[in-house]
């Protein structure tokens, strides 16, 4: 799905903890190239080649990777991803990219949480998380800082879900990419996911943030595209907390 025209949003079928969903990662377009935010879970990395495809482009011009937050279901293609293009830029939230280089243990991807894991599952849990250190980080973000990818962004901290969660403003198109900052259920735009939120009271309270940007459009990563009255939604959502 295009919007405008420096924005796609990509679809991938996705099996996780959960059952059987789709998951929205986003392409931005510039003339040197693509910046992708997110790149899927474990072992998806045909799929997502497929999805960057069925869009019209191709995974060779992906120049950047914006990581949002730690879990693997985002990260789960970068090792994948720099095999492929060595040269790629990684960019992520300073108080996340610890936990992305193996200097500190994930926050919810416990040694438990892996041995639940299906055996072929499992294997490449151990194999991304063997290979952390790798992981070199060629900027690291901070709140509020712009960005020219895409005709311009800007980097939003809104921890709770992770401690460098980020979410993030395209203010052209008053297009707000929430990563896993809000999702969308059943056609309904909605906070983030208690179950998978280890901090809920300052993930809520990280929707305020939200609240002051003008914003038209939503793309979830889980739940993807939401245009409906959504800054009225957001001080629903924002107020609820109180």
């Amino acid at each position: 799905m295009n919007i405008g025209t420096q924005l796609l949003i990509l679809e991938i079928p996705m099996e996780s903890f959960f059952g059987k969903t789709t998951i929205y990662p986003v392409l931005l377009k510039d003339e040197d190239g693509l910046t992708l935010i997110d790149t899927g879970m474990l072992g998806q990395l045909e799929p997502l080649r497929k999805a960057i495809s069925d869009v019209g482009e191709d995974i060779s011009r992906v120049k950047r990777i914006i990581l949002t937050h730690q879990d693997i279901d985002h990260i789960g293609n970068v090792h994948a991803l720099l095999d492929l293009l060595p040269n790629t830029a990684l960019l992520a939230h300073k108080d996340d990219v610890p936990y992305m280089t193996g200097e500190r243990p994930f926050v919810k991807l416990t040694p438990e949480r892996i041995n639940q894991m299906d055996t072929a599952l499992k294997q490449q849990a151990e194999d991304m998380i063997r290979r952390l250190p790798e992981l070199r980080f060629a900027h690291i973000l901070e709140d509020g800082e712009h960005l020219s990818y895409g005709g311009g962004i800007q980097i939003i901290h809104t921890p709770g879900h992770t401690p460098g969660h980020i979410s993030l403003y395209v203010p052209a198109q008053k297009i707000l990419l929430a990563a896993d900052e809000l999702l969308v259920v059943e056609g309904e735009l909605v906070g983030p996911a208690e179950s998978a939120t280890p901090d809920m009271p300052l993930a809520l309270k990280s929707l305020e943030k939200l609240t002051v940007l003008d914003v038209e459009k939503v793309i979830c990563y889980h739940g993807g595209y939401y245009d409906q009255n959504v800054q009225a939604r957001l001080q629903t959502l924002s107020q609820a907390r109180e």
